[in-house]
């Protein structure tokens, strides 16, 4: 274990450096067209069409394809995207956005906004999981002003709203596609159609994913590359190699083994950024499913976190890559507090003393395992001998990522792997997984573990809504409750560092990486 923490030592130093390199990119040199990027994404992603499914791999992709009205910097600071500007009134209840000119879909149908209302009060409303709790909530009315000009009018002041047009929270869909239709049925969602800097051009299952140049891109001089490929290659080792021996240029977070990041590093022409996850704010966790027998069971869940040796999933199936959470609301996000919050340190013997004071009479638990890779694998072997360590019977089932999505929306689980980003604050990241009125079947990043508590449901809505010197709080008291009740079992604040060419520049520009690389990225 110490060779593993040392390592984690010295790959924070590498990364230190590696970072700084990596803001410098946009010094180096007038960006060069043409050619093509090749990326590794993993694993392969159930679909591309981002209203409707959230998957990391999907957002990596498909975050290329759609756009949102606006994007953000590393501060969380919004800036233009289909939106090339806003105002807000002054009693911050009311949002006006002026549109791009000249905006084509990828089918040549022109952008307006009929289709951004279509899209914030009908499509999204329906389907998804992070803009439906804030539009149910906080929307009065989201209107047509004129073709290029949106109003959206809110019940009361939400200062989290800019916030919430993230790409993956609120891609624009074309209306004249999806009106009138079964979204989840529509056949354009094999052939996602967005207004992005890359288009679809083509899905060889189980190989790669392949767009191309939007030649009508709004913003005229961008793209910078022909083509982008993204590579589903079926094993961490073989990831590696085809890094070492360059046939890709990128390997995104959770690629390679956390622990090959060091070796990689070292190679000629190699960087290493954990830049591009500030929105994000990844927080890894163990949802139960409070609905089934035990696991409703306060005190049986506290056993599981006083069971679960997490500072061995940092140190050594994550390589000292994160920091071991208090609560639901990340230490990176806004609002934290481990104030007045009960505190799970390793503890088997107590754990032993809850399973027995629950009441489990030594029932099989299903854990669904996450097909992200050897590292989840290995995690959840890990936590499987931390339960039978202190007499928990579990069995971890194996599936694919449709197959991980289907059942998890479904909520046909005892126990899985999820991790959810946090979202620059509670309201638009947090708050989505333990309110009752997002225990909502489709999406596998609502409240799947249909968690609920009036009194949660109540701070989470006061202190979305509430003046800013007075949030802090109402979060204090649900972050205190949560710990205390423990609807998911906290396990890492998550780093994934990405690995690249230096000579790929402009790679991570903004709060979202990857998933929002193609307007700006050129290599050398």
């Amino acid at each position: 274990m110490k060779r593993s923490i040392l390592g984690a030592a010295s790959i924070a130093a590498l990364l230190a450096c590696a970072g700084a390199a990596g803001a410098q990119q946009a010094a180096s040199g007038s960006p060069k067209k043409g050619g093509a990027l090749q990326v590794v994404v993993t694993p392969e992603p159930p679909m591309l069409m981002q209203g409707l499914n959230q998957n990391g791999p999907t957002n990596m992709i498909a975050g290329n394809i759609y756009e949102s009205l606006l994007r953000y910097d590393e501060k969380l600071n919004p800036m233009p995207s289909l939106a090339k500007s806003w105002e807000i009134s002054p009693d911050q209840t009311v949002y006006t956005f002026k549109l791009q000119e000249g905006v084509t879909w990828h089918d040549g149908k022109p952008f307006t906004a009929d289709d951004v209302v279509f899209t914030l009060d009908k499509f999204l409303r329906e389907v998804h999981p992070r803009w439906r709790p804030i539009v149910n909530a906080q929307v009065k009315a989201i209107e047509k002003v004129d073709d290029l000009t949106v109003r959206v009018s809110l019940k009361q002041p939400f200062g989290p709203f800019m916030l919430s047009q993230e790409v993956a929270s609120a891609p624009m869909i074309p209306k004249h596609v999806y009106e009138g239709t079964d979204f989840r049925a529509n056949p354009a969602n094999n052939t996602p159609i967005g207004t992005g800097p890359m288009k679809f051009g083509e899905w060889r299952k189980g190989s790669f994913v392949k767009l191309v140049r939007n030649e009508a891109y709004w913003d005229k001089d961008r793209p910078h590359f022909d083509e982008m490929y993204f590579q589903f290659i079926p094993d961490a080792a073989a990831r590696a190699v085809a890094y070492e021996t360059g046939k890709v240029d990128v390997l995104t977070g959770g690629a390679v083994e956390i622990f090959d990041v060091a070796r990689l590093a070292k190679l000629p022409n190699s960087c290493v950024t954990t830049k591009g996850w500030e929105m994000f704010a990844p927080h890894a966790w163990i949802t139960p499913n409070t609905t089934r027998g035990i696991l409703g069971n306060k005190t049986f869940r506290q056993a599981m976190m006083y069971a679960i040796d997490r500072d061995f999933g940092r140190d050594v199936i994550w390589s000292g890559y994160g920091k071991i959470p208090t609560g639901p609301i990340s230490s990176k996000t806004k609002f934290y507090s481990a104030e007045g919050v009960k505190i799970y340190k390793y503890d088997p013997e107590m754990a032993k003393k809850l399973v027995k004071e629950s009441g489990y009479k030594g029932e099989k638990l299903q854990f669904l395992g996450l097909p992200y890779g050897e590292t989840w694998q290995r995690w959840a072997e890990a936590i499987k001998q931390n339960f039978a360590d202190v007499g928990i019977n579990m069995d971890i089932v194996s599936t694919d990522v449709p197959g991980w999505t289907q059942r998890t929306s479904n909520f046909d689980f005892d126990l899985t792997f999820n991790f959810l980003y946090q979202l620059g604050d509670p309201a638009t990241g947090v708050a989505r997984s333990y309110v009752s009125t997002n225990i909502v079947k489709g999406n596998p990043f609502g409240n799947v573990g249909s968690y609920s508590n009036p009194e949660v449901d109540k701070l989470f809505a006061e202190a979305a809504i509430a003046p800013a010197e007075a949030r802090q709080a109402l979060y204090t008291k649900v972050q205190q409750i949560l710990a205390e009740e423990l609807p998911v079992l906290w396990l890492l604040e998550l780093d994934f560092p990405t690995v690249y060419r230096c000579n790929v520049k402009d790679l991570v520009t903004t709060a979202i990486g990857i998933n929002d690389s193609a307007k700006n990225v050129w290599k050398e």
